[in-house]
């Protein structure tokens, strides 16, 4: 499988494309004012205690106080939330005290965020602290090491735990998690990470004692390093970006935590941006789109909502080859993998619905599900599919840390509010003529003047001018229709003089 990973770099955003087989598969987005928050480690204040909800809102220097639930505070191991495939060593349930007796009204406190900020939401947070470099994941309170289920050869993840035991034995002892970036790697590799991390521990030791309420006193890195440190592999071909000045420091960066790779970095400096390039624009706004067509002929349907996305399955033109049970089989597994891409790339998180189309052969149902899975395996979020339920749905769920595309780009339609539908010109029309009644019982006026849309007002003096003869004969007033391209469809007033 070819993959190269591209990097838009412009004054004010920073876009990282992750291009598999010559097909989008991943979009990152970092917005200057906008950047996000996930692993910033904060110095904050317990702003309430609810001991109702089992949690806590923290003053973290937020525009939101940000969340913090009672087993945040208690777990043994965090789970990383740094690449989404690593995987906490495995620790003994335990029995989660009363939040009361963890935090207290006004108490100073370190903790580290875990979830962006979102819609309505403040931050998620953990006091259990966990700082990523290439290769490994500190755990600065924990003594335990672990290492990434994704590393499935034993011998392997021997070899990796003993050696990581072996090199953090000497001076202050952590716990450590082994990134799957590791497997394969030296010794020599695994104690650079070790250092670098001791580095930045005692760096964020000392600005706890020194920092104020409120401060953040651990940021992670740019997007494009982050995007080095967890996307690029070995088999990563090249590494494009169209910055002089990015390249260089991804390049040092590179030289520094991943020599063997550094060299895949390279500046594009061609006339057509990079993401015109491989199609990448296209894609983007093929992304915020509702249906995405099928090779085959079929279509998805997705309808994202706070709470949960629906994906409906269509066969649309596609006939088959053989008969109706075929047609369908064929078109469901096509959509399996279209919708494990489209998950990826729009960053859908939280329940995810699958209508798939109805199949009474439970084998093709095995099989879809089968190439659901398999199609989610190079996804960096954790996913969980469930079987088919009674109503022949998926139920699936996939972790979300920060906003889905789609939420990141675009705003509520400021003309329909996001319901999605307007209503027509005919039904603001009928709502003008009771507006117009009302307005005229409560009110005295000898005429009336109604602003509107340049549709209703043409729709009223086209299709309804004897309607409005009839009004005007039953009040007694005068009205008089005016046109104003400011007016939304749903907008009107009614004005008495």
């Amino acid at each position: 499988m070819s993959e190269e990973i591209l990097v838009n770099v412009t004054p004010r955003e920073t876009r990282v494309a992750v291009v598999e087989n010559g097909m989008l598969q991943e979009l990152h987005i970092e917005r200057g004012w906008s950047r996000g928050v996930v692993g910033n480690i904060y110095k904050g204040r317990v702003q309430r205690v609810m001991p109702g909800m089992q949690a806590a809102f923290v003053e973290i220097g937020l525009e939101r106080a940000a969340f913090l639930h009672a087993s945040d505070v208690m777990r043994s191991l965090p789970t990383p939330e740094i690449a989404g495939d690593e995987e906490a060593p495995p620790s003994q349930p335990q029995l989660v005290p009363p939040i009361g007796e963890l935090l207290r009204d006004g108490q100073d406190i370190v903790v580290q965020v875990v979830k962006d900020p979102i819609g309505s939401k403040g931050a998620r947070l953990t006091t259990q602290i966990s700082i990523p470099s290439r290769y490994l994941v500190l755990l600065p309170q924990s003594r335990t090491i672990g290492v990434s289920a994704r590393i499935e050869d034993e011998a392997e993840r021997t070899r990796l735990k003993s050696l990581v035991g072996e090199l953090a034995a000497g001076g202050r002892q952590h716990g450590y998690i082994v990134r799957t970036n590791a497997e394969g790697q030296p010794s020599e590799a695994l104690a650079e990470d070790i250092a670098y991390l001791g580095r930045a521990w005692a760096l964020i030791e000392q600005q706890v004692r020194e920092a104020k309420v409120g401060s953040r006193i651990y940021e992670d890195l740019t997007l494009p390093m982050r995007a080095v440190r967890d996307l690029m592999r070995r088999d990563v071909e090249k590494v494009k970006v169209d910055s002089r000045e990015t390249c260089d420091r991804l390049r040092t960066f590179a030289a520094q935590y991943m020599p063997g790779l550094a060299e895949k970095i390279e500046h594009y400096s061609g006339a057509r941006p990079v993401f015109d390039l491989y199609g990448v624009e296209d894609e983007i706004q093929r992304a915020l789109e509702k249906e995405v067509p099928l090779k085959s002929g079929g279509y998805l349907v997705i309808d994202q909502t706070e709470a949960m996305t629906t994906v409906d399955v269509n066969t649309g033109s596609f006939l088959g080859q053989r008969n109706l049970e075929e047609t369908v089989y064929r078109t469901n597994l096509e959509a399996a993998q279209a919708v494990a891409r489209q998950l990826r790339l729009r960053n859908l998180g939280g329940i995810i619905i699958i209508d798939f189309i109805d199949m009474t052969d439970a084998e093709h149902r095995r099989q879809v599900l089968r190439t659901l899975e398999k199609s989610l395996v190079r996804d960096h979020a954790k996913t969980t599919v469930y079987d088919f339920s009674p109503l022949g749905l998926v139920e699936m769920t996939r972790k979300r840390t920060v906003e889905s595309l789609q939420r990141q780009l675009s705003e509520l339609c400021h003309e329909c509010g996001g319901r999605g539908m307007l209503k027509t010109a005919e039904t603001v029309t009928y709502e003008i003529f009771r507006e117009i009644v009302r307005a005229v019982r409560q009110f005295e006026a000898e005429r009336l003047l109604v602003i509107a849309s340049p549709k209703v007002v043409g729709r009223i003096t086209d299709e309804e001018s004897a309607a409005v003869a009839e009004l005007e004969e039953f009040l007694g007033k005068s009205i008089r229709f005016q046109a104003d391209e400011q007016y939304l469809q749903e907008q009107f007033d009614v004005v008495l003089l």
